[in-house]
C-alpha cells in the first residue's frame, strides 16, 4: 500500500502497480489454449464486455484492428450483431462471470454457432463455458476490482489472435508492453512521481482528457473512467480530430466559469497522423484562455500496445493520487453495487 494513501481497503494501489506482471501472466495463461478456430475459419472478431472488462474490446480494436484482415467489433450491451454466426470468433469477457449483458449476448452467440472464447474468473459465464465446451482463459479471482484487471482481460484476445495468425507478432508486442510498463511503474511509484504532479495540477478541477485517434482515444476514455471510479469524481474525454469539428466551438462562452472548473490533459503518442500535432497546438492556444490549465502526457515504449498501456497506467496512478489527496478509498464503488441491486430487485418483482 502506498504510504501517502490514508485509505485503500482493497489494496488497489498494489494491484495497479502489478500491471506489468499481470500482462505477462495473462499472456502465459492464454498460450496453447485448445479448441480455437483456424485462421481461415474466422470472418470477423467480436468482443463482448462491459465496464472494466469491456475495455479489452477497445484495446484490441486500437492495437490490432487496423492491421487485421478481418473486422473487429466491440459490443457493449445485451444485443448481439445480426451478422454473428459460424464464421465469427466471439470473445465473451466478464471479470465476475455474472455480467448480465455479457451473459445474454454470449448465449445468443452460442445459439448462432459462433466460435467462442470465454475470459472470466468464474460465475455464471464460467459455468456456461463448461456446459458449452468453450475454451476458457481464467482470470485470477484475487484481483480486487474489474478495473484492476486490465491486463488479465485485454491481453488474452491479443495473444490468442496472434496464435491463430490474425495478429502476427502479438507475442513480441506483449513483451515490449511488459518491459515499458515496468519502466513506467518504477517512475510512477518512486519519489517525485509524475502522476502525483499531474494530480496536483488537476487538483479539484474536472479533468477533460483529450487523445488522438484510436490509441489516444482509448487511453483518454480509460483516464476518464478511472477518475470516476477511483477518485469518485467527474471527468470527461474526447478525441482528435473529431473534437476539432464540434467541441472547440463550445468554449466560446462562460470562460469565467470554465477557467475555474476544467483542466485539459492531452495524451500524446507516436502513432499520431502528422497533422494531429498541429491540431493539439492550435487547440491549446484556444483553451489556455478558458480553462485552469493544459497539461500533456507523452507515451513511451515500442509499439502501439506498449504506448497505449503506458498511457493507461499513468492515468490509473493519477486517479489514485486524486483519490488519496481527498481521503477517498479508491476501491469500493457502492453506487454501482446499489444500481445493480436495484435492477435485480426490479426484475425479481
Amino acid at each position: 500500500m502506498n504510504p501517502s494513501v490514508p485509505v485503500d481497503s482493497l489494496a488497489l494501489w498494489d494491484a495497479t502497480a502489478g500491471l506489468p506482471e499481470q500482462v505477462a501472466a495473462a499472456a502465459a495463461a492464454a498460450r496453447g489454449l485448445p479448441g480455437l478456430p483456424g485462421r481461415d475459419q474466422v470472418e470477423q472478431v467480436v468482443l463482448l464486455g462491459m465496464g472494466g472488462s469491456g475495455i479489452a474490446g477497445a484495446v484490441l480494436g486500437a492495437v490490432a484492428g487496423p492491421g487485421m484482415p478481418v473486422p473487429v467489433v466491440a459490443t457493449k450491451g445485451y444485443a448481439l450483431p445480426d451478422f454473428v454466426g459460424p464464421g465469427s470468433l466471439v470473445f465473451a469477457l466478464s471479470f465476475s462471470g455474472d455480467t448480465e449483458e455479457t451473459i445474454e449476448a454470449a448465449g445468443e452467440a452460442y445459439e448462432s454457432g459462433a466460435a467462442m472464447v470465454v475470459v472470466t474468473s468464474g460465475g455464471e459465464l464460467g459455468r456456461l463455458a463448461g456446459e458449452w465446451e468453450m475454451p476458457l482463459v481464467p482470470v485470477p479471482a484475487s484481483i480486487p476490482q474489474p478495473r484492476a484487471a486490465l491486463g488479465a482481460m485485454a491481453i488474452p484476445p491479443l495473444a490468442l489472435l496472434g496464435e491463430i495468425g490474425l495478429f502476427p507478432g502479438a507475442a513480441h508486442w506483449i513483451q515490449e508492453a511488459v518491459a515499458q510498463l515496468r519502466r513506467r511503474r518504477d517512475l510512477l511509484t518512486g519519489p517525485d512521481s509524475p502522476a502525483e504532479l499531474v494530480a496536483r495540477r488537476i487538483g479539484r478541477t474536472i479533468p477533460l482528457v483529450h487523445g488522438a485517434e484510436s490509441v489516444g482515444a482509448v487511453a483518454a476514455e480509460r483516464w476518464k473512467t478511472q477518475v470516476n471510479e477511483n477518485a469518485k469524481a467527474p471527468a470527461f474525454w474526447n478525441a482528435y480530430p473529431e473534437l476539432c469539428h464540434n467541441e472547440i466551438a463550445g468554449w466560446g462562452q462562460h470562460g469565467d466559469v470554465t477557467r475555474q472548473l476544467f483542466t485539459v490533459v492531452n495524451l500524446r503518442h507516436d502513432g499520431e497522423h502528422p497533422e494531429i500535432g498541429r491540431r493539439f497546438a492550435l487547440v491549446a492556444e484556444i483553451l489556455e484562455e478558458v480553462v485552469a490549465d493544459v497539461l500533456e502526457v507523452r507515451a513511451e515504449g515500442e509499439g502501439d500496445l506498449a504506448q497505449l498501456l503506458d498511457l493507461m497506467l499513468f492515468g490509473d496512478f493519477v486517479s489514485l493520487h486524486l483519490a488519496g489527496k481527498e481521503g477517498v478509498d479508491p476501491g469500493p464503488v457502492p453506487v454501482l453495487v446499489e444500481l445493480k441491486e436495484q435492477l435485480r430487485r426490479g426484475r425479481a418483482g
